[in-house]
């Protein structure tokens, strides 16, 4: 009886020792095994035995991870303070350094983002950060890949989310707007005039060449003031125009 249930034990505990020493790993997994506390290799995909008490894994997921970046204060280089959040999305592609390198890639990944949003943002001016977002999402990539490398992670993209600004600053924006647009505005003015003055001496300049021209232009204006009966208007007579009327009075007598 005492055999039996010896044996009965014996081959649970070699079933449980089975058992433990099974694991099953998905496509986007990898185990990092160690042997008695020394790195002995990755493995997986699939159906892996490791050899109990002696060998122990680690899983790391292969997937890419989408990290949210909380917000960040920045002052930028023409001293505005703003507040800053973006999103970072990164994979792991040497498993055996993400498991060795560092403690933690995932706290280490998202510390390493936050500083280094401050730091490139803060060497940039506000309008470069409204304006060209896209650049500094790139600048900010390069700067997160080159030193998460050593730990065999990817940065494949960043993307800038908000730019929050306080109050006075969005005022202080909305005013520079719309004194441009005044300036524009003022510009283009000045450019209408400048052609009308131009078009206004070709034009003088040619009547001054024909004086026949010159007493038309100025029998067409009073035609025109004619047609306004609401008011009195009193105008010089050119003594050209009463020779020329002298003139053909004489030749109708």
């Amino acid at each position: 009886m005492a055999f039996g249930f010896s044996a009965g034990g014996l081959v649970f505990i070699i079933a449980l020792l089975i058992v433990s020493s099974i694991r099953v790993l998905r496509e986007y997994e990898r185990g990092v095994v160690f042997m008695l506390g020394r790195f002995w290799k990755v493995k997986g995909p699939g159906l892996v035995i490791l050899i109990p008490a002696v060998q122990q894994m680690v899983r790391v997921d292969l997937r890419t991870v989408v990290m949210d970046v909380p917000p960040q204060d920045v002052i930028s280089r023409d001293n505005v303070s703003v507040k800053v959040n973006a999103v970072v999305y990164f994979r792991v592609i040497d498993p055996e350094r993400a498991i060795i390198q560092v403690a933690n890639f995932l706290e280490a990944t998202s510390q390493l983002a936050q500083t280094t949003l401050r730091s490139v943002l803060g060497k940039h001016e506000l309008d470069e950060m409204l304006a060209e977002r896209e650049q500094l999402n790139i600048d900010i990539q390069k700067a997160l890949d080159a030193q998460t490398d050593s730990w065999g992670i990817k940065v494949s993209n960043v993307e800038i989310k908000h730019v929050d600004l306080n109050e006075t600053m969005i005022r202080a924006i909305a005013r520079q707007a719309e004194a441009e647009r005044e300036r524009r505005a003022k510009v283009i003015h000045a450019e209408g005039e400048l052609q009308a003055s131009e078009k206004l001496l070709e034009a003088a300049q040619m009547l001054a060449r024909e004086p026949q021209a010159m007493q038309l232009r100025y029998l067409q204006t009073l035609t025109q003031i004619a047609g306004d009966k609401s008011s009195t208007i009193v105008f010089p007579l050119p003594i050209d125009i009463l020779t020329l009327v002298g003139k053909l009075s004489r030749g109708q007598t």
